[in-house]
């Protein structure tokens, strides 16, 4: 018997109430919604650090900086989701957030005079 343990507070079902499919795809939803939300907090953040790198030459990649990222997650992951999969999630997340950075080190004329959006990303 699956059962959430926690009131009705943020949509989530009483405790005594069996949730059915239904409920556990609408709670994914919610959740989803919520993670999208934190990613593009994560990304503004993201944003404001590759300005910084500019204005200070430091490099995009930092390895001890992911490797400290990963083993935080490590830490705080209680499951079911493995650290190894999650290990791969955040993998994804820093290739992301690092590819936005570059955006914000590379120079704006970098794209050159009669270069368009679409040029940039092919070239990237």
């Amino acid at each position: 018997m699956d059962q959430f343990p926690q009131n009705g507070v943020n949509g989530l079902q009483p405790a005594n109430t069996i949730m059915d499919i239904a409920d556990w795809r609408k709670k994914i939803d919610e959740l989803d919604l919520r993670l999208v939300e934190l990613l593009n907090e994560r990304a503004k953040a993201a944003q404001e650090i590759g300005k910084l790198k500019r204005n200070t030459k430091m490099p995009i990649y930092e390895p001890e900086r992911e490797k400290t990222i990963f083993e935080n997650v490590r830490k705080a992951n209680r499951g079911p989701l493995p650290d190894g999969e999650l290990r791969q999630v955040y993998e994804r997340i820093i290739d992301v957030m690092r590819n936005i950075q570059k955006l914000e080190i590379q120079p704006k004329s970098a794209a050159g005079a009669g270069s368009t959006e679409f040029d940039i990303e092919l070239n990237d």
